[in-house]
């Protein structure tokens, strides 16, 4: 729609023109209950006034607004005619005053695709949930605003609902009164502190909710009480472990409280589980949504518990790495994303049970950092983002993961309370305010005394991982006379080479040392700072000779780690017997990147998973470990072998199953990861009697989602029909359940159930954003290659339109997720080439995601040929 996508130049044009005194938001959302009334969309009434000045009186500017109707709009008290100041996305503000109020009566639309107020209904009992998801400029779907991060105000919301609705925002609810017109209740809540618009929030509908109080005694001797809420859909109340979510909470609130030294600004601490949700979370103050499946419908591993908690942690950062003080643009949206990442595994490790989570942060977290660094479409920390949809697409894993571990790095590069005391000051300096990234340098040189430009420069301003790779001179008598450690540029486009605090391992098998017999320990360690192509370790000169030398031990910056030949044969044979977890998670992780560069076969990264895979302790690292096999056996392995390899992979996890303790974490995960990669009679026998009861294996409960798990493998096989999982949903009509029916249907062998698949996506819109996710889950199956092949060509036919029809979540989930890289052959590449080739002027977020994925399948052409020539 022309206006929608806002420019940093508009947004910078605006802020310098405007300031915004309050907001009061009025919606009325009784008309989501209810049957449908004509063929366009749901709507209800919002209803804004903005107060707000103008540097410049006189002057135009615009408010923004995404929907289908406007009813009035007043400026100062002067009517205008919706007509001629709205185009459908803005509405065109002249003659403004010094001080202005702006009023706006709109019939907005209900989401079905996840931006804006979602609407869900629950097919198991008909009721309605709704919810708000705004980032990055969503609030304009729902209330005329000004819709960028720098134009902060207090919020006032009123929302009139169906009598009985648990209504939720930002603010405190104030009183519930009936409506005017006798039909339902108005919540009214107290004005919030200044927000930006994207984490305003609503939550609204029959949710089951729990409550809580958390409560602190302030250096001052004062208690801080901060009222505490948990809710989720009814249907999932059974299933609610509200207990463990407070005490998660409650820790991480201690532990913020005692490193910010900043008492949590927002009031009340609601955490709102909410369905069809398109990401993790949002840091909404005072009002969290997270996605429902974080509520845990069966058995679990408990990497399960701790990727909630981590999330819980991450969006509690936010509360002060965002939501109290923001960035002015999203050019600097690390300075929220990549803070809350690092901080939320900082206190996931200090404050909570999950004690190893650097070690889950080293081994999955990275390993999306590393992926997304070496893409076309890699930038800096800090990037450039000219306008929304780059905003939108820089939800990645640039600004997440690697600016994460950019922090850890500089935690180690500048000192703990250095670091710490520099965020004291970062809040008490700009709370409630909007920052950029010489704000945040400013501090840490402060606080420091370190030259924090410099390491900007290298750090947050430049793009691409770096390679480190160890290089040892023995005498003849087996010691050490020279270890350096040699840095690579990843990429010629990204030459840059930086300044890393690395400690360097030396491991030997060594039974003495109070280790079991043969394990693989740490004998000595040296700390050194890395700069240049070239640096020696000094440290380590006149050690013995190690069976591995281990650069980035315990994991203390960011890069790619390579082995000497003598550590990579160690690694080959004595892998599983590495002593320390997070050591082995390091190695387990540089073995996977070596695989994804071609450097090492499929063949040989598989034969270690099914060597070392079933001793691995470490339930994150070893359910990690699994996802990475199945990405070698279905794309770098080469074509000719691949169901030699398949084979054997299955017959290791069913031996793994067998072997795993009755009832553990890792038993589970290798009753997933059999299913996922079982493809014989006897295995799809198997699957089918762990279903039936008719074959058991000690310890393992066949739970419900467990059960769809196994019956998803049946059906891509083509050994469950369209009859077998309607029964199956008859055992589980919920709306999980619907969704899993949704991807079972799509994954059947059948042409017939591909093409209605591909229509049901690409050429209606009549699914809602998770019934979307689920059908391209199911129509992409790796065994179904021949199927896939006519679509390849249809794909790059339809992507132009979808990105002009469909919202820009819908069609980045249908961009990304029908790209053919199944196929993962020339032809599909040459196609590739040549839409890129032929649509230059196409929006460059597309041809972003399509340059993504281009160089994905580039990867896996590469990663097979280096497969097919270890081969012979």
């Amino acid at each position: 729609m022309p206006g929608e996508n806002l420019t940093r130049e508009e947004a910078r044009e605006r802020a310098r023109l405007l300031s915004v005194d309050a907001y009061d938001v009025a919606l009325d959302l009784r008309s989501a209950v209810g049957a449908d009334t004509g063929p366009g969309p749901r709507t209800f009434r919002s209803t804004t006034t903005v107060r707000f000045r103008c540097a410049e009186p006189g002057a135009a500017s615009f408010a923004d607004l995404v929907a289908p109707e406007v009813v009035a709009v007043k400026l100062n008290g002067r009517e205008l005619d919706p007509a001629a100041v709205f185009d459908g996305a803005r509405i065109a503000l002249e003659g403004l005053a010094g001080e202005n109020e702006l009023v706006v009566d709109a019939r907005c639309a209900y989401s079905r695709t996840g931006e804006g107020l979602h609407r869900f209904v629950d097919p198991e009992d008909g009721e309605v949930y709704l919810y708000t998801q705004y980032e990055p400029a969503d609030a304009r779907r729902v209330f005329a605003n000004f819709e960028q991060p720098d134009l902060k105000a207090p919020f006032t919301f009123s929302v009139t609902a169906p009598a009985g609705w648990t209504v939720l925002s930002n603010g405190t609810a104030t009183g519930v009164e009936p409506s005017g017109d006798g039909d339902g209740a108005t919540t009214r809540f107290t004005p919030t502190l200044p927000i930006s618009t994207y984490i305003t929030a609503v939550v609204a509908g029959p949710y089951h909710y729990v409550s809580d109080r958390y409560r602190r005694t302030q250096p001052d001797g004062s208690v801080l009480e901060v009222p505490l809420g948990a809710l989720c859909r009814k249907g999932l109340a059974k299933h609610f472990d509200a207990d463990d979510i407070f005490t998660v909470t409650k820790q991480g609130l201690d532990f913020f409280h005692d490193h910010f030294d900043y008492p949590y600004p927002f009031g009340k601490y609601d955490q709102a589980f909410v369905p069809e949700y398109n990401i993790g979370a949002m840091e909404n103050p005072g009002c969290v949504t997270f996605r429902e499946e974080f509520v845990f419908r069966g058995k679990v591993t408990q990497t399960s518990y701790e990727h909630r908690a981590t999330v819980i942690l991450h969006e509690m950062a936010h509360m002060w790495f965002g939501d109290l003080v923001t960035m002015e643009w999203w050019d600097d949206l690390w300075l929220k994303e990549s803070f809350a990442d690092f901080m939320g595994a900082f206190a996931l490790v200090g404050a909570t049970r999950f004690t190893d989570g650097w070690i889950t942060f080293a081994n999955r977290r990275k390993s999306w950092a590393y992926r997304a660094d070496q893409l076309p479409s890699t930038h800096p920390v800090t990037a450039d983002i000219r306008d929304l949809e780059d905003a939108k697409l820089n939800f990645d894993g640039i600004t997440y993961a690697k600016g994460a571990s950019v922090l850890k790095q500089l935690v180690a590069y500048a000192g703990q309370d250095a670091f710490l005391e520099g965020a004291r000051r970062y809040f008490k300096r700009h709370a409630y305010g909007n920052t950029r990234l010489a704000d945040l340098l400013a501090v840490l040189t402060e606080t420091s005394g370190r030259d924090m430009a410099a390491w900007s420069r290298a750090w947050l301003e430049t793009a691409g991982v770096n390679v480190l790779t160890p290089q040892a001179v023995y005498d003849a008598e087996g010691h050490i006379t020279e270890l350096a450690v040699l840095q690579e540029a990843g990429a010629d486009t990204h030459p840059a080479l930086r300044p890393h605090r690395v400690a360097v391992g030396l491991y030997r098998k060594d039974a003495a040392a109070g280790e079991r017999a043969g394990a693989l320990v740490r004998y000595a360690r040296a700390e050194v700072d890395v700069d240049g192509p070239r640096t020696v370790v000094t440290e380590l000169t006149g050690a013995e000779r190690p069976d591995l030398i281990l650069v980035n031990d315990e994991d203390l910056t960011y890069c790619k780690i390579r082995f000497d030949e003598v550590s990579l044969d160690t690694l080959r044979e004595h892998l599983g017997e590495l002593s320390d977890p997070l050591a082995r998670a390091l190695c387990w992780s540089a073995l996977w990147n070596l695989t994804r560069d071609g450097l090492m076969p499929a063949r040989d990264y598989l034969a270690l998973v099914e060597r070392f895979a079933g001793a691995e302790t470490d339930i994150g690292v070893l359910q990690m470990v699994q996802a990475w096999a199945q990405s070698a056996l279905h794309h770098y392995s080469a074509p000719e072998g691949r169901a030699e390899a398949g084979a054997r992979i299955a017959e290791g996890a069913l031996r793994e199953l067998r072997l795993a303790a009755p009832g553990s974490g890792h038993q589970l995960a290798w009753a997933r990861f059999f299913a996922q990669v079982a493809s014989a009679d006897t295995e799809l026998r198997m699957l089918r009697g762990l279903l039936e009861g008719s074959a058991r294996i000690d310890g393992l409960d066949v739970d419900q989602e467990l059960r769809w798990t196994f019956l998803a493998s049946l059906a891509a096989q083509g050994e469950a029909d369209e009859k077998a999982i309607a029964a199956e949903l008859s055992r589980d009509d919920t709306a999980s359940g619907k969704r899993h029916q949704v991807r079972l249907l799509a994954a059947r062998p059948s042409a017939a159930v591909k093409a209605e698949a591909w229509t049901a996506v690409v050429d209606t819109d009549r699914l809602s954003n998770a019934l979307v996710e689920a059908t391209i889950a199911g129509f992409d199956q790796p065994n179904q290659r021949e199927l896939l092949t006519p679509y390849a060509p249809r794909y790059f036919e339809a992507i132009e339109r979808i990105w002009q029809e469909r919202s820009i979540e819908i069609a980045m989930a249908i961009v990304r997720g029908l790209f053919p890289s199944t196929q993962g052959d020339a032809t599909t590449l040459a196609a590739t080439d040549a839409w890129l080739t032929g649509h230059p002027e196409a929006p460059p977020a597309l041809r972003r995601l399509v340059l993504e994925s281009r160089d994905d399948l580039a990867r896996t052409l590469r990663g097979q040929e280096c497969d097919a020539r270890a081969a012979g």
